[in-house]
């Protein structure tokens, strides 16, 4: 894959085993900075919770598509695809909010299905991502209540149907 750059000089690659602890780091803290606006205390802990799990952690790694993008050397945001057509993590450091990572590391997956010939992409999203969703052209499907760690949160089965 060539790397794309921008104006922020990110450059697009796949992600490695060796990205994990910082793509951890950067899926807690985001979770703390960026989604506190939108769910409270006991929430934001319970979804943070979920980087414990290192095993899934590495299986996303193995098993999923992966994409990172890196400004100076440190990672900015990832995005994985799951199963082809799931757009299962996709966060960007609070430092590098609104500067058009999320949609560089978005046009990847997208770019990734369509060469898999997939009809569609899926994502389970939080309210923080749901406006940013809408503008790549995803609609709710429906609103969900999940429950994490006995938590109930609040999100959102998103699709986005490609005419082919």
């Amino acid at each position: 894959m060539n790397s794309n750059t921008s104006d922020n000089h990110a450059i697009i690659r796949k992600g490695i085993y060796d990205d994990l602890p910082e793509m951890l780091q950067l899926f807690t803290a985001t979770i703390d900075e960026v989604c506190k606006k939108d769910y409270d205390l006991q929430q934001l802990e319970a979804w943070k919770s979920g980087a414990e799990n290192e095993e899934r952690w590495r299986q996303v790694i193995r098993d999923q598509y992966v994409v990172v993008a890196v400004i100076e050397n440190k990672i900015a945001g990832f995005c994985t695809l799951d199963q082809g057509n799931y757009i299962d993590l996709l966060f960007v450091h609070k430092d590098f909010q609104h500067r058009g990572i999320a949609t560089l590391l978005y046009h990847q997956i997208e770019k990734e299905a369509l060469l898999n010939h997939e009809k569609k992409l899926m994502a389970d999203v939080s309210k923080t991502a749901r406006p940013f969703f809408e503008k790549m052209g995803f609609h709710v499907v429906q609103e969900q209540t999940v429950l994490v760690k006995g938590i109930v949160m609040t999100n959102y089965k998103m699709v986005k149907n490609f005419i082919i």
